[in-house]
């Protein structure tokens, strides 16, 4: 049996333990303050590869100010986007 990653990352919030529910959710409130906690969740708790099921690089540089971060999660996003290309998606 596969193993929800998403438990991980929303563990005391079992209404987005499901794919289809997070990315509805995310399509709902682009650029939202309940986008940029979803977004923030994944970062702080998820698996990069999990991250990018949901998060373009781009996207993740673009918001990555914005977000309330512990320094480490910051620091390990920041190399990130630094070693894995152009943030700006060209």
């Amino acid at each position: 049996m596969p193993v929800n990653y998403l438990k991980a990352v929303f563990w005391d919030y079992p209404q987005f333990t499901e794919e289809e529910a997070v990315k509805s959710s995310l399509k709902k409130n682009k650029g939202s303050q309940i986008y940029l906690w979803i977004l923030s969740r994944f970062l702080e708790h998820g698996r990069v590869v999990d991250s990018f099921k949901f998060f373009k690089l781009h996207e993740i540089a673009e918001f990555l100010p914005k977000l309330k971060l512990t320094s480490q999660t910051m620091k390990k996003w920041q190399r990130l986007i630094e070693i894995y290309g152009n943030p700006s998606g060209e």
